[in-house]
């Protein structure tokens, strides 16, 4: 490893926002197909890896209601470690600041740190598309946290062309509930048929989420904190939820709203970032 520091320093896996999400339709293998727009957001879940000369992966860090064997993380490196032929292991350690169920992936971003960094410490050298080729094994949303850039999205959110977005201040906000996601996509009220539109359109200002309405129906408490956040600004869902958002001009009059947020929500402010936090940390 020529960064003898490299070990030390964690790695963020930075929350994404959907900015627009359609429902195209249902593929042969039940999965939907959609456009969605991406953009990362600086608050991150930040992770440590320490090598281990033995092979072995191991996460220790505890996360409630995950088993070490189904993390998203572990499941990266020993991936990762297939597909390279790589000897070396590592001990993950996960510190936690995205909420789970929240639609700002939160697991999928996570792995997609373990590979890029992993790839950078174990000096396996796979690269970019190979690492989201890999990622795609694991989850459709990992590609584009491995690439890092902001994004249009199609097929199941895989298929990614880079966009260059306005970078406003967020102020996002959690319910007290968790969505299940296969619930909603399940839903049979849910729209399937969405006309596609373009790009331009979106940038027009076509950024509808076609799950927001089964997911006010199905969760109150989204319901809820749509209403409150409406009035501060225009709010969205982000993916199937639970988590909501409104941009806000300055960081200043995103807190000013943070401050009002009803108690029984948490919330974050965050900078819209159209590279994410992890090309930096790679690159810097």
């Amino acid at each position: 490893m020529r960064d003898p520091d490299a070990w030390q320093r964690p790695w963020p896996a930075p929350a994404k926002l959907n900015l627009m999400l359609r429902i195209l339709g249902r593929r042969p293998d039940g999965y939907h197909r959609l456009q969605t727009v991406f953009q990362f957001v600086d608050h991150c879940d930040l992770i440590r890896f320490r090598p281990r000369a033995d092979g072995h992966i191991e996460r220790t860090s505890t996360l409630p209601g995950v088993a070490p064997e189904s993390d998203l993380v572990v499941r990266a490196a020993r991936l990762l470690q297939a597909v390279s032929g790589c000897r070396q292991g590592a001990a993950i350690d996960v510190a936690k600041r995205l909420p789970m169920g929240g639609g700002l992936g939160g697991g999928s971003s996570d792995a997609a740190t373990t590979l890029v960094a992993l790839d950078h410490l174990w000096e396996t050298h796979l690269g970019t598309d190979a690492l989201a080729e890999l990622g795609l094994q694991l989850g459709a949303d990992v590609p584009v946290f491995v690439r890092g850039q902001a994004a249009w999205g199609e097929g199941v959110g895989e298929e990614l062309v880079p966009l260059a977005l306005p970078e406003p201040w967020y102020l996002v906000v959690r319910p007290p509930c968790e969505v299940s996601t296969a619930a909603i996509f399940g839903d049979e009220d849910l729209t399937r048929d969405s006309p596609p539109i373009t790009i331009d359109d979106f940038l027009s200002g076509e950024s509808s989420n076609d799950c927001l309405a089964v997911v006010v129906r199905r969760y109150p408490e989204v319901a809820a904190a749509m209403g409150w956040l409406r009035g501060w600004g225009e709010a969205k869902l982000t993916g199937t939820g639970a988590c909501i958002f409104a941009a806000f001009a300055t960081r200043e009059q995103a807190l000013t709203a943070h401050a009002d947020v009803p108690p029984e929500c948490s919330a974050f402010v965050a900078r819209g970032r159209s590279r994410s936090p992890l090309l930096e940390r790679l690159n810097g």
